[in-house]
């Protein structure tokens, strides 16, 4: 395997060794919360501590934070072999500039989110890292399936991604909700994020299956797909 070939599983790598991981225990934390929330008004001794609800908000933090991290990671390795390959930077080096600036600014504006407390900061720099992903994604070297969008990984992952940056924006909002309309909401739009990483889990496997390694590209690109037929 080339450098390329090693630096394209990165992104997988993390996901299964992080994400997925982080993903089942933010789950099993968020049921052991509402149980033990349920017991409450019935007067049951619930057997779940009570700092369960703390270790799933700071569980649910480093999960937010990983997911919008390797969204940037997934999109950084087309970016830089594809402008690397097409010279990107001699024929366009103001877009080259403009995507490189893109990604620092979306780290710095995740940064900012986590350390944000004010509502209105919180907003902006939600917004912020939102639009650095959507705007990064968007370039001509992502390859996004758009004749197959409900099936593609690029747009599972961005709506994962997200949902993420909205869960990590509206934590202090669902703590401070006395009529728990942002809990409520922040339980829907995160049962469609556990939806989306199912879909992230199919579609990225398939995709594995369909990249090839580098230097078999210049002949398995010559395949007619839509019959199965190679020269």
């Amino acid at each position: 395997m080339a450098l390329k070939d090693i630096l394209a599983l990165v992104h997988p790598a993390l996901v299964i060794v992080v994400v997925y991981p982080l993903l089942g225990i933010v789950l099993n934390r968020a049921l052991q919360v509402r149980q033990r929330r349920l017991a409450i008004p019935s007067g049951t001794q619930s057997k779940i501590p009570p700092t369960v609800g703390a270790d799933h908000v700071q569980l649910g933090r480093w999960l937010s934070g990983s997911v919008v991290g390797l969204a940037l990671v997934g999109l950084a390795h087309p970016l830089f072999f594809k402008m690397q390959a097409n010279q990107a930077w001699h024929q366009e080096p103001l877009r080259v500039s403009f995507v490189v600036a893109m990604f620092v600014a979306t780290a710095a504006a995740l940064f900012c989110l986590y350390r944000a407390r004010e509502k209105t900061w919180r907003a902006v720099f939600a917004l912020l890292t939102g639009m650095g992903i959507v705007v990064l994604g968007a370039q001509p070297e992502i390859f996004r399936r758009d004749d197959q969008w409900y099936a593609s990984h690029y747009y599972y992952g961005v709506a994962a991604a997200l949902l993420m940056i909205v869960s990590l924006a509206t934590i202090q909002e669902i703590y401070q909700d006395r009529q728990h309309r942002w809990r409520r909401l922040h339980i829907v739009l995160n049962t469609v994020a556990l939806l989306f990483f199912v879909g992230q889990a199919l579609t990225g496997t398939r995709d594995l299956l369909e990249i090839p390694l580098s230097w078999q590209e210049s002949h398995l690109y010559q395949c007619d797909f839509a019959n199965q037929v190679c020269p």
